[in-house]
């Protein structure tokens, strides 16, 4: 049965999947640097047009850099595969942090978010092409440059090759550790709320003041709690700033809130439960802005059947794959609220992401390159 040479076929290219996922890892492309991201967009298309024979397209993005379209195959039907090239590592991390491997671990800048991914998304078309498979579906790769900073040049672009999809497969990290894939992924709010007082000496003349930074502390208080009766929402006061001086009664306070949602209904909810907040000090002005910028990937129907087909052809290698969620989003987020079917989750397995000690556990790329090629030739 195929299934079990093309494991056996990834796990005899483990030594040159490392070697790309150094170059990979040693290549900055931090979200905010147009050049080193266009040097690694223009790297990947040619390593996919010359060593695999895809179609390839470069689109040209705004200060974060090109997004890299990759078709493999024919087909009336057409599956896609979500990657981004940016990492939250600034030029140079490379080189302070170099790609090092130490008792099965990889490790370096953007190892498992998502360079990782790219690997496995990369090796699978080898795969196919190597071993002569050939899906029913047309296969796209789209690998762009500004999901860390919230897809904002490539929303459009995702959205368009989405709604003539089948399907998406997304390769960001699986849920740490246990490797499960992601059937939903919470949405995003961010807020800002100011309370304007009235300044006054604190010491001389405190009653005729209206103390802004009171006022923000007891709507914090209140913002902890204005969700605890939706399951999974959650509330976080990041940023607080206020007051000029010690000893001046605040005029103006400002916090910055984040907000995670499970549901569309929730995140209707929160919106409307944080634009009414009232002061508690009636002479205090409170003002709200911001919205729900980013919708969640809701647990649907066609995410579950990927899931459980998924599930079925990992057995098939011996693998016993779950399923998960995750509290943060991904591009993913953007093609399910547009009602296609899609499993996240699919790329590296490893820990510590976005952080210094980021890694990939290495005897788990051929696997997971080996069930993307499984759901890319499944009909």
């Amino acid at each position: 049965m195929y299934h079990l040479t093309v494991q056996q076929y990834l796990v005899s290219r483990l030594p040159w999947m490392l070697d790309d996922l150094c170059a990979f890892v040693e290549m900055d492309s931090p979200s905010n640097d147009k050049k080193t991201l266009d040097l690694f967009s223009t790297y990947l298309e040619r390593r996919f047009r010359e060593e695999l024979g895809c179609r390839t397209t470069i689109f040209p993005g705004s200060e974060t850099g090109n997004h890299l379209r990759v078709s493999w195959g024919k087909g009336t039907e057409r599956t896609l595969i979500l990657c981004h090239m940016d990492t939250v590592w600034p030029v140079g991390e490379a080189e302070r942090r170099p790609f090092r491997v130490h008792d099965g671990r990889a490790y370096g800048p953007g190892v498992l978010d998502m360079k990782g991914g790219i690997v496995i998304g990369f090796h699978a078309l080898k795969v196919l092409r190597d071993l002569g498979l050939h899906p029913c579906r047309e296969v796209v790769v789209l690998l762009t440059s500004d999901e860390e900073v919230g897809s904002n040049s490539s929303k459009d672009l995702i959205e368009s090759e989405a709604q003539a999809s089948s399907a998406v497969l997304v390769l960001e990290p699986a849920v740490s550790p246990s490797g499960a894939l992601k059937t939903w992924r919470k949405g995003i709010g961010r807020f800002v709320l100011e309370v304007i007082g009235r300044a006054s000496h604190a010491g001389a003349d405190p009653g005729s003041g209206v103390d802004a930074v009171q006022e923000i502390s007891h709507q914090i208080t209140s913002l902890y709690h204005i969700g605890q009766d939706l399951p999974g929402v959650t509330v976080n006061v990041g940023i607080v700033e206020g007051g000029t001086r010690p000893n001046v009664v605040a005029a103006y306070a400002k916090a910055e809130i984040d907000v995670r949602i499970m549901t569309l209904a929730q995140g209707e909810k929160m919106l409307r439960r944080i634009r009414g907040l009232k002061p508690v000090n009636p002479q205090a002005e409170i003002r709200v802005t911001g919205d729900i910028n980013r919708l969640p990937m809701e647990r649907s129907p066609g995410t579950v059947f990927l899931y459980q087909k998924a599930r079925s052809l990992a057995k098939t290698i011996g693998l016993d794959v779950l399923e998960d969620g995750s509290g943060g989003c991904s591009d993913g987020n953007i093609t399910s609220v547009l009602g296609v079917p899609t499993l996240d989750g699919l790329g590296a397995v490893g820990g510590g992401g976005h952080s210094l000690d980021e890694y990939v556990l290495i005897d788990k790329l051929p696997e997971r390159a080996a069930l993307l090629v499984l759901m890319l030739l499944s009909p």
